[in-house]
């Protein structure tokens, strides 16, 4: 599949409640996210090309209060994870406004999973490289 991305999504360690503000329901657990949408597990397949609200509970951030955030979004679309009693649900966000832009940024910096090479030493065959 060609990826489209405009921006590289940040995987989250803090699986954060997203809520469909529209219908009043759980949509699912954000997996990822930048400031151009988000990737949100499901645990039900989602209508997709559609307008809603979804509001994102947030993890506890120092600078900021707000325990949730409402953004306008399209659900954008739906696929089965890897763990087929699971789907990926894709959600682009419209018109962000500042603080939320500031919120998102301060929720990636927190809470990336910043995977890290691990320190092994040198094997013996590349000494001589």
């Amino acid at each position: 599949m060609e990826e489209r991305r405009k921006q590289p999504r940040k995987d989250l360690m803090s699986y954060c409640q997203v809520f469909d503000f529209n219908g009043g329901y759980l949509l699912g657990y954000l997996g990822d996210i930048n400031l151009l949408g988000a990737m949100v597990i499901s645990d039900q397949e989602v209508k997709t090309d559609r307008d809603t609200i979804v509001q994102i509970q947030l993890p506890e951030l120092k600078e900021f209060s707000d325990e949730s955030i409402n953004i306008p979004a399209r659900i954008a679309w739906c696929h089965q994870d890897i763990s087929p009693e699971y789907f990926n649900v894709g959600i682009e966000f419209k018109d962000l406004t500042a603080r939320q832009k500031k919120i998102i940024e301060s929720v990636i910096e927190k809470y990336e999973f910043r995977r890290q090479n691990p320190n092994y030493p040198t094997h013996p065959n590349e000494l001589n490289e």
